[in-house]
């Protein structure tokens, strides 16, 4: 496969606005939370994650197609050229959804195999809420959002980017879930909205111990 998007694509400003700064918190705290050895981002993009990984102590390696974004790896997410369990958690922050749903659910399962504990990864949710932040004395900031009104799903029509994305007609959450857990082989821990930016939404996953199984 050929890169999608060009790496003038990222520029500062566009790509990275502030929303998507308080979306790469949640990316960091979600992994250092795992405390691994050892991290894989696929799909690295303008390498923020990266850089703010490594200066925070994670030991990370990249992957992806475009040697523009100077990847560790430069490898198909289809046949990533590691070892089964290599890595402690393998991650990919807005990148599935540039794949064909069937073919996101195929990386998945690459992903599955290299990762020895954990997945974590977010992908765009098209369900509209507004975010609001309310800062109470004694109680702090509270963060909430309300769901815009709708009748029904609407409907995802490839943009030259996003081939689908969460709560568009045949891709509500549950039928997402359950592909992933499917694809995976994975616990679901968790899925949730970034408070400051709803559009992106979490999914944490767990392998099972096969210490514990059977």
């Amino acid at each position: 496969m050929d890169a999608q998007v060009e790496s003038s694509h990222y520029e500062f400003g566009e790509y990275v606005h502030k929303e998507r700064w308080a979306s790469m918190w949640h990316q960091l705290d979600d992994v250092i939370a795992l405390h691994p050895n050892r991290v894989l981002e696929i799909g690295p993009g303008p390498g923020l994650f990266r850089a703010a990984a490594i200066s925070l102590g994670l030991n990370i390696e990249t992957l992806d197609l475009d040697p523009a974004l100077h990847p560790d790896h430069v490898a198909s997410v289809f046949d990533m050229p590691f070892d089964d369990n290599e890595f402690d958690v393998v991650c990919a922050f807005q990148m599935l959804e540039h794949l064909p749903l069937d073919q996101s659910m195929e990386a998945l399962t690459e992903m599955a195999r290299v990762a020895r504990t954990n997945i974590v990864i977010s992908l765009p949710d098209a369900a509209v809420r507004w975010p609001i932040s309310i800062r109470i004395p004694r109680l702090g900031l509270l963060q909430f959002s309300i769901p815009k009104p709708r009748l029904r799903l609407p409907r995802h029509e490839f943009d030259g980017e996003h081939y689908w994305e969460i709560n568009t007609r045949g891709c509500d959450l549950d039928h997402i879930c359950e592909l992933v857990i499917a694809a995976t082989s994975m616990t679901l821990d968790r899925t949730y909205r970034v408070p400051e930016y709803p559009y992106h939404r979490f999914f944490k996953l767990t392998k099972p111990d096969p210490a514990t199984c059977g």
